[in-house]
This record gives C-alpha cells, structure tokens and sequence, in this order.
C-alpha cells in the first residue's frame, strides 16, 4: 500500500510539472495546469488514482504553508490597516451571500439547513488561487489587490463558525444563539490566547536555534513552526490554515522572517501545486456531463452574483471606486479550497447529498479553472463599466479652476502628497485626483485642489487639464492603471512631460511604450540607494557617484535590468573614474605651519586646489603659501585616487 500511494504520488507530481510546462508554454495560468491534470489522471478521468483522499490530505499541507506565507507577508502594522476594510467588505460579502443563497436555494425546494450549507459554501474564495494570480501579474499592492487580501482572510477566518454551524445542523437540534454566541465568544478567546502564546514563544526558540548556527537546526524549527502551530490550533478547535496564518503573522515581526521565507518557499510551492492537483481530481466529467445543466447555471450564477456584489461592496459601501470594485469582485468570483474542506465535512454529516456534491464540485473546479482567465479579463471589464456608468462622480465644490502649464497629480498617496507638497512650496499650480473618497474628503478639507474620480476615464483627465498640463505625474500602485492613465494622458497631451511610478521594474518598457517620459521605478530606486552608500565606502567622489546613477536613469535602468551574466558596460565604470571635482575639509589638529606650498598638494598627490573657503569667504586659485586651518573647505579636482590622497595627506599633517 506504501508502494502504491509513492507511485500515485509520483504520478501526480510527474504530471503536474507537465502541466505547469505546457500550460507555462501557452502563457497560461500554471494553477490552470494543476486542476486539469488533476481532472485527467483523477477517478473521473484516467483513473489512474482511484482514491485521491490520502493525496488530498497530503494536499492540504499547501494550504497550511500558503497561509504561513502570508502571514508571514503581512506584517501586523499592515494588518491593523486593513482591518477596518477587510471586517466592513468581508462581512458584508460573507453576510449577504451566505442569506441570499440559502433564501435562494430554499425557494428552489432545499431544506433550510441545505440551504445554509450551500450559502456557507459560496461565501468562500480561493486565497491559495487569487494569491498566486495576483502576486504573478505585480497586484497584490495595488488598491483592488489589498482589498481582496483583506476579504480572503475575512473569508479564511469564518471557516471556523463555518464548522461549527456543520455540528449543530447534523445534530438536528435547534438553532440556540445562545449556545451560537457563546461558541463564537469561546472560538475568539482561543484564538487571541492562541496568538499571544505564539507571539512569545516563537521570537525565543527563533533567537535560540540562530545562536546555535546550525542552518540544518533552524529549517527544522521552521517546519516544526508551520506545522506545530497548525497542529495547536488544531487541537484547540481551530483550523489548520487559521493557526498557520497566526504564526506567520507573529513571526513576521521576527529579524529571522526573511530567512524563514526562504526557507518555507520551496516546499510550499511543492505542496501547492500538489493541491491544486488534488482539487482537481475531484472533478468528475461524467457526472459533470449529466447534470450540465445545474454545473452551468451554479458556475455562472455564482461567478456573476459573488463578482457583482463585491463590487457593489467595494464601490459604494467602502466608496473605492466602481473600477477598483469591479477588479476586487471578478477577482474573488470563484468557490474556495476551504469549501472543499466544509463540503466534506457537510457530506459526512449527511447534510449534503451525492449529487449535489458532485455538482458543487463540477461548479466550483470550473470557477476556479476560469478565475485566471477572469482576472485577464478584469481591466477591460471594469473599464467598459466605467464608461457605462456615471456613478463616479467629482466632489462639486472643489472644481478645479481652468489652469494652464500646471501640474496634474494621479494618486494622493504619499508619494502623491510630497509632491504636491513641493509643488505647493514653489508656488506651482497643481491639481491632483484620487479614487478613494476619504482621502479626497480629508485633503479636500486642508484646502487642497483634488477631485473625486477614476483617472482611467477620458472625462476626469480632461477635468483635470491633462491637455494644457506641463507636467503629469502618475503615482498609484495599480500596475494595470498606470499604463492606462499614462496611454490616455498622452493623447491628449503630446507635448507635456509624463512621470510615471512604479513598483517593479519589469513595468518600464510598458510604460515607456504608454508614452511615459520618464519612469521611476522602486525596485531598481531602491538598489540605486545601495550603490550609493556602497561606492560612498570605498572613497569614491560624491559627484561621480551622481553621475553614475544619473546615466543608469536616463538609459531607463537597461544596465541593471540585463541579464546577470553580461558584465557592466566599460563607459559606465569610467564616469567613476574620471576627474571630478569634491569639497574637502581641512580636519581639525592640522600642523600650525601646513601650506599648499609646503604639503606639496600638487606633487604628491595630483589633485589641483581651485578655491579655498574660510569663515563664509571664497578664495578662488589661492596662492601655494596660503597657509591652511581646521575648518577649511578645499574645493579640489582630480582623480578618486588624487582626492584620496589628498585627505590622507592632510591627516598625516595633523599635529601628533
């Protein structure tokens, strides 16, 4: 038997990676590959594995390590951001479709409690798939992005009431909110006392196993974190994934999480992509066949009903704006893993029948299998509606007066808010647009010059100007927008200067092909920083330096985006070594009778002195008796090794 499930597991994780190649071939999901394989070599397809349920199990580990993942990536400070928005948008969603369902479903002929079920099943969304596709295509920092992570693990945290309703529905007693209220009290209890003893038991045994040294140690003590702590919560009456996502979110705050993360990554994407694959085998297209016409009216209704109400959650009860709703709905319109997870327990409780089962698994394996073709599709779904649509609307009093050769801001985050902040310092006029209604309310209310609006749509940039603009700055972290903005702002602006910020690197090109005149981009800003500081080490001259990162700019960062094994171009190595000009202060103890003349400045060193500053007073070309004082300020030329020569001879000068 121990043969048999290798085999089996061999013959899962063979065909996965066929999966991912083709479908990776294609330019294709690679979790489209996971479930289809999944379907061909399942008891519904090949047969060649009769029995996925010991697989599933080995499965779910994926999630377990998923959830530890993003708890590990979302730091508390995060958290308690997007908490207000996760509890309003997640209950909401959660509330709505679990009633709308179940009244739904009982007016079609099911049982209040089959109904409920049905409701509970539906109210859940992949975090494992819509992770995975969002993270893929650079979304998960981008406004829709946040949200959904913050509806999933609203989403992943009501598994457990989830479960415990399955209990009191198979007991056949009656509903008593009583007991409902207190075994909710008892389920937050346990899991606060469950995260504040992982919060000061995980830091120590951490510090303790990387004083040790031992790297073999340490990465089994970060499999024993994930696993022990989805085991304890477990026991606890938890669930697996909720104590996993608690111990990823403590150790976060950990100096060792970027090591954990390296460690966890390999094996989690493993298990993953034998989930999926599992999930898969649960789809049988035979029965999917007989009851075609109950899998399609369940997929399409579910897909359109979860995306439209979560878009109407996102537009109008959080006001984020009908574009970023639509990419939020589309994106979280599928059934999730854990309703696999509540299905089998429903049908073990005899709450859900054969058939029905097999139609919510067709359905939702379709759901899932359509999710990252849907989120292709999302851009061009919420543009079309927001053209359809005229419920984005400006703030009426703060209509912005017909300027010219002005600025015009896209995005009021913080970038957005130190640049009008320098704009407004200068006195240049401005005009900034957001679409979060709050921060335009609380900015509108200091007085700023800002509408309400989605810049994607051609209206609001000609509100703003964007045609008689000198400068347009776009600076919102949705990758899909920016793109968008930056192609519509050209249009209408030919002539104008357009900046453009992103966070990755691999957004450039794109931008730069959009029209963009110049694109800043964070990941490559970032090791610009490190290069300074570095070269600033090794005594290379300030103004080489910013020459140096000034050309790797203006060629768009082509040097530090080409491939690692083509060495740096010769011409970019010489601006550091070419003569440059620095200021060079006298330091303090300098020989009483030290001169240009007498330390031989010129000789020894080869730098050229061509001014001298003392007490606010400039001397240009002093004289070589010029006598030197602490405090001095030489501006000097040369070569980084003339210069270094100079502040070395100037130190050996100083009295003993």
């Amino acid at each position: 038997m121990q043969a048999d499930v290798l085999g089996e597991l061999l013959l899962l994780f063979a065909f996965a990676a066929l999966g991912v190649a083709l479908f990776e071939r294609l330019r294709l999901p690679a979790i489209a590959g996971f479930l289809v394989m999944g379907a061909l070599v399942g008891p519904g397809g090949f047969g060649w594995v009769s029995d996925p349920e010991h697989v599933r199990q080995l499965a779910e580990l994926g999630v377990v390590f998923l959830l530890f993942e993003i708890g590990l990536e979302l730091p508390i400070e995060r958290l308690r951001r997007l908490w207000r928005s996760a509890c309003a948008a997640g209950g909401l969603q959660v509330g709505i479709t679990l009633f709308a369902t179940a009244a739904v479903a009982h007016t079609l002929g099911f049982e209040w409690k089959t109904a409920l079920l049905l409701g509970a099943l539906l109210a859940m969304s992949s975090t494992a798939l819509v992770m995975r596709v969002l993270s893929d295509r650079g979304e998960i920092d981008a406004p829709h992005g946040q949200l959904a992570v913050g509806i999933l693990l609203f989403q992943d945290l009501c598994i457990v009431p989830f479960l415990l309703g399955v209990s009191l529905l198979a007991s056949g007693e009656a509903v008593d909110l009583t007991r409902l209220a207190w075994s909710a009290t008892r389920v937050g209890i346990v899991l606060a006392a469950f995260f504040f003893a992982v919060r000061f038991l995980l830091p120590r045994l951490l510090e303790r196993a990387a004083l040790l040294g031992s790297r073999d140690l340490f990465s089994l003590l970060v499999l024993l974190v994930v696993l022990g702590s989805a085991v304890g919560a477990e026991y606890l009456g938890l669930t697996l994934a909720v104590g996993a996502f608690v111990a990823g979110l403590v150790t976060s705050a950990s100096p060792y999480a970027g090591q954990i993360f390296a460690e966890i990554v390999p094996l989690r994407g493993v298990l993953l992509g034998l989930f999926f694959t599992a999930i898969g085998m649960l789809f049988d297209p035979a029965a999917a066949a007989t009851e075609w016409r109950a899998v399609s009216v369940y997929t399409g209704a579910a897909i359109v009903f979860k995306a439209g109400l979560i878009t109407a959650i996102v537009a109008f009860a959080l006001r984020q704006g009908l574009r970023t709703g639509c990419l939020t709905g589309i994106s979280l319109a599928q059934t999730g893993e854990f309703s696999f997870v509540l299905a089998g327990a429903a049908a073990a409780a005899g709450l859900l029948s054969e058939p029905l089962q097999q139609v919510f698994i067709a359905g939702s394996v379709l759901s899932l299998l359509a999710t990252p073709f849907l989120i292709q599709s999302a851009p061009r779904c919420a543009d079309w509606l927001a053209r359809k649509s005229e419920d984005l609307r400006r703030t009426p009093e703060v209509k912005p007066p017909a300027l010219s050769d002005h600025a015009v801001v896209v995005g009021f985050g913080l970038a957005g808010r130190n640049l009008t902040r320098v704009l407004r310092a200068l006195d240049i006029s401005y005009v900034a647009v957001d679409a979060n209604a709050r921060s335009v309310r609380n900015a509108h209310a200091r007085g700023e010059p800002i509408l309400y609006g989605d810049a994607v749509r051609p209206v609001i940039l000609e509100q703003l100007g964007v045609s008689r603009a000198k400068l347009v700055a776009v600076a919102i972290s949705d990758p899909i927008a920016t793109r968008r903005i930056v192609r519509l702002a050209r249009l209408l602006n030919p002539g104008g200067v357009l900046l453009a910020r992103t966070r990755y690197v691999s957004e450039v090109d794109a931008l730069r092909a959009a029209g963009a005149n110049m694109v800043v981009a964070e990941e490559i800003e970032s090791t610009l920083d490190l290069l300074r500081h570095a070269l600033r080490t090794f005594q290379l001259p300030d103004s080489a330096i910013a020459r140096f990162t000034a050309e790797l700019r203006a060629e768009d960062y082509e040097a530090l985006r080409a491939a690692p094994a083509v060495r740096l171009d010769p011409w970019l190595t010489e601006i550091l070594e070419q003569v440059s000009a620095e200021w060079i202060e006298v330091p303090e103890g300098i020989h009483d009778k030290a001169s240009l003349a007498g330390l031989e400045v010129r000789a020894r060193t080869g730098a050229t002195v061509l001014a001298l500053v003392r007490a606010g007073s400039t001397t240009p070309n002093p004289a070589p008796e010029t006598p030197l004082r602490a405090g001095d300020r030489l501006l000097v030329t040369g070569t980084p090794e003339a210069l270094e020569r100079l502040r070395l001879l100037l130190v050996q000068s100083t009295k003993p």
